[in-house]
């Protein structure tokens, strides 16, 4: 016998076993029979995958009926590549359904209104945070109809991003690129500008320590209207690149959100930067700082239109990390007002 707080830390479990960067959520799923013995557990494995539900259903068979299913997010009520789990725990004949999330995509919610409707027993809100937290960037582009933006700069202590001749390899050490790389994997796309591309020609991919390249790659965004060189790194076939030709980054977020990309790594450059910046579409800041001056050079950040002390963009530091001699700071921001003149990316 368990108590349905405890089937849903199993739930948790289960869905942290998914693939940490997919279209679709983490979800995991039990299945107690009435008796309250556990016959049924699963998690999706990802897009094309069957969902939770599904799962643990199968494993169940027909010990799920009249017993309880719990799942750490609302079964979806919509057809895409799989059918809608609200059916199949309907047919299955469940008499009890506990989540933890609220579903906030407004293609599939409404799955507990299908159950309730069909005469089952539905409890949501157990353990929501820890769900939320689970899917952190999934929810976040559900409920904002984008991608969560999270920008990544190394920077000396006086805020150059490369000296005065435009070198920057390496102003970090070893420790603190390791650790870019370690983030880099858990985003959908890494986003640069066109100027980035032909003056630093990054390959824009996810390497092991020991230099070795992930399985799993993202996807590699050019943005701008400037067309890269055939013999750019970005376009090497290590990993898939989508040239997108335009300036706005508003318009750039919808397009990698018809991509399904959840969470994008903004590595710039400047410009693009403070053209992100400016249109309000950066929701955390990863800097790397290191131990050094350069009195001159690229900053790391472009014109925000800022005047004044009154109109600087404040953050909200979540957490400071040491990585060798460097300083790795992660904060979120307060948008400021996007300056008229400088919310697109027109120098490249």
């Amino acid at each position: 016998m368990c108590d349905e707080l405890g089937l849903m830390r199993r739930a948790l479990e289960l869905a942290a076993l998914g693939p940490a960067v997919d279209p679709n959520p983490r979800v995991g799923a039990v299945i107690s029979d009435p008796a309250g013995r556990v016959v049924g557990e699963g998690f999706h494995r990802g897009a094309g995958h069957p969902h939770a539900e599904l799962e643990a259903l199968a494993v169940a068979g027909r010990r799920a009926r009249g017993g309880t299913a719990v799942v750490t997010l609302e079964p979806c009520d919509h057809t895409g590549r799989t059918s809608p789990c609200s059916l199949a725990l309907l047919d299955a004949g469940v008499a009890r359904v506990v989540y933890a999330q609220n579903d906030p995509n407004p293609k599939a919610t409404g799955g507990a209104v299908r159950l309730r409707a069909g005469g089952v027993a539905v409890v949501g809100g157990v353990l929501t945070d820890r769900a939320r937290d689970l899917n952190a960037d999934w929810t976040f582009a559900m409920t904002h109809g984008r991608p969560r933006v999270v920008w990544k700069f190394a920077a000396t202590l006086d805020g150059r991003s490369a000296a005065a001749d435009g070198t920057s390899r390496w102003i970090t050490g070893p420790a603190a690129r390791a650790d870019v790389h370690r983030l880099r994997a858990q985003a959908g796309a890494i986003l640069v500008g066109t100027g980035t591309v032909l003056a630093d020609d990054p390959a824009l991919t996810v390497r092991r320590p020991d230099g070795a390249p992930e399985q799993r790659q993202p996807l590699r965004v050019v943005m701008g209207r400037r067309v890269p060189p055939a013999t750019a790194r970005v376009l090497d076939g290590a990993a898939t690149t989508l040239h997108v030709r335009e300036r706005d980054p508003a318009v750039v977020l919808d397009i990698l959100a018809e991509h399904e990309i959840r969470r994008v790594w903004l590595e710039g450059g400047p410009t693009v930067a403070a053209a992100f910046l400016n249109a309000g579409l950066v929701d955390e800041v990863i800097a790397y700082l290191a131990p050094t001056l350069l009195g001159s050079g690229p900053p790391a950040v472009g014109d925000l239109g800022i005047a004044t002390l009154r109109q600087a963009v404040r953050l909200q530091p979540l957490e400071i990390t040491t990585l060798g001699p460097d300083i790795r700071l992660r904060a979120s921001i307060h948008h400021h007002r996007p300056h008229p003149r400088d919310v697109t990316c027109s120098p490249e």
